[in-house]
């Protein structure tokens, strides 16, 4: 109950430290670790489980500005200064955790990419809450306005949902559209109606949250937003940099950040404590007022 007041009513942002092996390489890179650095997957996650430690232990990362983190398994079974990760952030950091539970993206098809089947789903759902963490994350991407492949992403997203429902945790549904779609606001459109119908067919005690792209139209979602079975919706950055993520974010009321690459933005393997410190500050509290101090337009 305390992990659901604090999502619900809480001030601030959702951190995304979920990067799994397909895009882990990439963000050792912008952290200043090269792929010449491990030779193998066990050395290459072990160096994103530092730099991940070494973000959530930093005194700037505390619950007056973060609400949550969202965890790749891998992390959510490691340790943190003796203790569990996602135990180290609620107990010793108050900062709610989540899991991402998906297992990548199928080629595309009508659009878009599905996820990948997850076949050890209910496993997962019951370490997720052996370790205190409080809901999922699941991704899928559509790149095109294409009624059926939009309408197939959030049916599957939602029948996975209702399995994590039924596990007591609190799935975030993440159908991310592509920024670089050349018909954005068709696909938002779309998007938001077949969203809205799959919301309408939940249980009037079953509460979800949503992750989005930052929508071309300001206040785009304000009707997912004020539907009474959205617990929150978090926007994603989506390759936006964090200075156009933030900027965009400022103009819809309602949305909150759940920033992955645009909150590590400018962190280095290099920096001494009180560098990556300040940077991360930085950081955090631009995101923090994007997300709660919204800009009249």
């Amino acid at each position: 109950m305390m992990q659901l007041d604090r999502i619900r009513t809480g001030r601030g942002f959702i951190a995304a430290l979920d990067q799994s092996g397909g895009s882990t390489p990439k963000a050792l890179n912008l952290y200043g670790i090269g792929e010449k650095s491990y030779s193998n997957e066990t050395e290459m996650f072990d160096l994103v489980h530092a730099m991940r430690s070494r973000i959530i232990e930093s005194p700037v990362f505390t619950k007056d500005r973060i609400l949550g983190v969202i965890l790749f398994e891998m992390t959510m079974n490691r340790k943190i200064d003796g203790m569990g990760t996602a135990e180290y952030l609620w107990n010793r950091k108050g900062v709610v955790p989540f899991l991402k539970i998906d297992n990548g993206l199928l080629e595309e098809a009508d659009g878009v990419q599905l996820m990948k089947p997850i076949p050890e789903l209910n496993q997962r759902l019951d370490d997720a809450s052996s370790h205190q963490v409080f809901g999922t994350k699941m991704r899928s991407v559509i790149k095109l306005a294409h009624r059926k492949g939009i309408s197939n992403c959030v049916q599957q997203q939602f029948d996975v949902a209702r399995q994590i429902l039924a596990q007591v945790l609190v799935p975030i549904i993440e159908p991310e559209v592509d920024i670089n779609s050349p018909d954005k606001a068709s696909a938002e459109a779309l998007l938001k109606d077949s969203l809205l119908a799959n919301l309408d067919s939940l249980g009037e005690t079953q509460k979800v949250m949503l992750k989005l792209t930052l929508p071309e139209q300001i206040g785009f979602y304000s009707d997912l937003i004020s539907h009474p079975r959205v617990l929150r919706i978090v926007a994603l950055s989506g390759g936006y940099s964090r200075k156009n993520a933030n900027e965009l974010l400022a103009r819809n009321p309602g949305l909150v950040a759940s920033f992955s690459r645009a909150l590590t933005e400018g962190l280095n393997i290099h920096q001494s404590k009180s560098e990556f410190d300040s940077v991360l500050d930085e950081s955090i509290q631009s995101i923090f007022e994007a997300s709660t101090i919204k800009v009249n337009t």
